[in-house]
């Protein structure tokens, strides 16, 4: 792949890192390029998070060069042993999790650890706050208010807030980790103006994503890492998605499984005028009804505040203050509280599966019995030799890659933490599963193996609901496909007669826009 010829911003040469029992880094080169987007893109433990640790100075190289070049390419060799010394040069980051104080205001956000003192340090001068908050934000083309406390910012808007704490100290390297993967599709357009005002600015953006239609969106040069290692390096507009996706995953992408249609046999869940009250009036969502068969995937639809994640944690029993009739194989639960409603099979798989699916500080096999540990129980002891025959069963079911199950969960890449809420999930043994955006935040292989998961249930007679923001997978795994908008169903479409026109057409009713026949 031809390169630019001329000198980059700063350079990394041959970064390896080892950590106790792995090598995350193996020899890589990395290049940033002053006013572009250098995309870094790679499956979940390609060593991408740890790349750009080093660059911020949280963590140091076992071995490797770093170098920063003024505007005449003279090379100077940098050392970072904090993130301070990072900042100094001009390096920040954009972590994928907000790191925000919900409770304080935009100013007082971005200035936390870096306060305009009056009479020493006595005071805070929060006015002198306020207004270089407001430039900052201007700069950023944002008319948000300083003075508003963060919680009642729309997520965009605090995604917005996270990076204008980094442009204080006037960045000339801005690290962006996964910014879009909780974004709806407006706040990510947002977001690419602010990244196309930086560019302008002569700021260079690396930007780290599993959205690739992103990358070929905004990208200016892309670093494809596999298996800690540098696969290639070359401008985005000469690559192509299916080489980009061959080059991070190692095998031909037209092989990756694209969902089929399934034999549905009796109905296994019924949804009759599920309502949830909104606070303050109104409705979350309204009279919902719908129902599941053996075998069935059943796609859910919308965009951002159209209800989804709130009925599936509704129908879980989660929300308590949700009204309708509930119908599992002929038994009614909307009378039970959760427990009971995961006994009885319902199991749901969260959206965010770090806050709601796992015990981070537990290990693999701990999480995986954790909802299902009675199975396990005789009187009051745990039977471990039938615990840990079923947890070595999931693991090996699922795929998931680890060297043992003792391993603490937080160790795992994004696609094997998801597959040990999955097989958690299973281990309850349900009958219906409800799976919030089962492949946020994770690579596309991994999206393969979870799809590959949810066809084999499909095959095994489990009713699944799923939920996602990506139409494409809606399209590709569903055999059946509901939409809703501002909390009522505006659509119902069998697979094979749906369309991405009519889909998206229903899905903007009540969002100004008026669906016509």
């Amino acid at each position: 792949m031809k390169e630019n010829s001329s000198f980059p911003l700063m350079e990394a040469k041959n970064i390896r890192k080892v950590f106790p029992g792995t090598t995350a880094l193996h020899n890589v080169d990395f290049k940033i390029f002053k006013g572009k987007v250098n995309a870094l893109v790679g499956e979940n433990g390609a060593g991408k998070s740890t790349l750009m640790k080093i660059i911020a100075g949280i963590e140091k190289p076992t071995s490797g060069t770093l170098y920063m070049y003024d505007s005449k390419g003279e090379a100077e060799e940098v050392s970072f042993n904090s993130t301070r010394d990072a900042v100094r040069k001009g390096i920040g980051i954009v972590h994928q999790e907000l790191n925000l104080f919900s409770n304080l205001d935009v100013a007082e956000n971005i200035f936390m650890n870096k306060e305009i003192n009056r009479y020493g340090s006595l005071y805070i001068d929060h006015k002198s706050q306020y207004e270089k908050s407001k430039e900052i934000l201007h700069k950023l083309g944002q008319n948000i208010n300083p003075s508003t406390i963060v919680r009642d910012l729309r997520l965009g808007q605090q995604q917005i807030v996270e990076i204008a704490k980094t442009m204080i100290e006037d960045p000339k390297i801005l690290i962006m980790d996964e910014p879009t993967s909780s974004l709806s599709i407006q706040e990510v357009q947002v977001l690419f103006n602010v990244i196309s005002d930086l560019k302008k600015h002569g700021v260079a953006v690396v930007y780290i994503s599993h959205r690739l239609e992103e990358i070929k969106e905004i990208g200016d040069y892309i670093t494809i890492l596999r298996d800690s290692k540098l696969v290639d390096f070359g401008e985005v507009k000469q690559m192509e998605m299916k080489d980009i996706i061959e080059k991070m995953v190692g095998r031909d992408p037209n092989k990756f499984f694209t969902g089929q249609a399934h034999i549905s046999g009796k109905e296994l869940l019924r949804i009759k005028n599920m309502t949830l009250p909104r606070y303050g009036g109104g409705f979350t969502f309204e009279n919902i009804s719908f129902s599941v068969k053996e075998g069935e995937i059943l796609g859910i639809y919308g965009l951002m505040g159209a209800g989804r994640t709130e009925l599936l944690e509704s129908i879980m029993g989660i929300n308590e203050n949700a009204t309708g009739e509930i119908w599992l194989e002929g038994k009614r639960l909307d009378n039970k509280d959760t427990k009971q409603r995961i006994q009885h099979g319902l199991v749901l798989i969260p959206e965010d599966r770090q806050r709601e699916g796992l015990f981070t500080n537990l290990s693999v096999a701990m999480n995986l019995t954790m909802s299902s540990i009675k199975r396990f129980l005789k009187g009051f002891h745990i039977i471990k030799r039938l615990e840990e025959k079923h947890v070595h069963e999931v693991i090996d079911e699922m795929g998931i890659k680890v060297s043992s199950p003792d391993v603490s969960v937080n160790a795992l890449s994004g696609g094997n933490q998801q597959k040990v809420v999955i097989g958690k999930g299973l281990l309850t043994q349900p009958k219906v599963l409800l799976m919030d955006e089962p492949t946020r935040g994770i690579d596309v292989g991994a999206k393969s193996d979870v799809f590959e998961i949810m066809n084999r249930m499909a095959n095994e007679k489990f009713g699944v609901i799923f939920v996602s923001s990506e139409l494409e997978e809606i399209f590709s795994m569903s055999d059946r496909i509901i939409v809703l908008s501002k909390g009522k169903i505006t659509g119902e479409f069998d697979r094979s007669k749906a369309t991405e026109e009519e889909i998206r057409k229903v899905s903007e009713i009540g969002h100004g826009i008026t669906a016509t026949a």
